[in-house]
């Protein structure tokens, strides 16, 4: 597996901190801030489809 390499953390309103990595193979990762070792992993595509719909408002919710 390769190593993952973490963003700076975003934080939304409130407490919801997360932080988005990628790796040399093509995954994404995303974690809550402060529990790196707790993530989930999909392509980089799944991944930037997402998050280009929450800031589309389709689901703000999730912030």
């Amino acid at each position: 597996m390769s190593e993952i390499m973490w963003e700076e953390p975003f934080c939304g309103e409130g407490n919801s901190c997360f932080r988005l990595g990628t790796d040399d193979d093509g995954n994404a990762y995303i974690a809550i801030a402060g529990d790196e070792e707790a993530y989930l992993t999909d392509s980089r595509e799944a991944l930037r489809r997402m998050i280009l719909d929450i800031k589309a408002g389709k689901a703000d919710h999730l912030l």
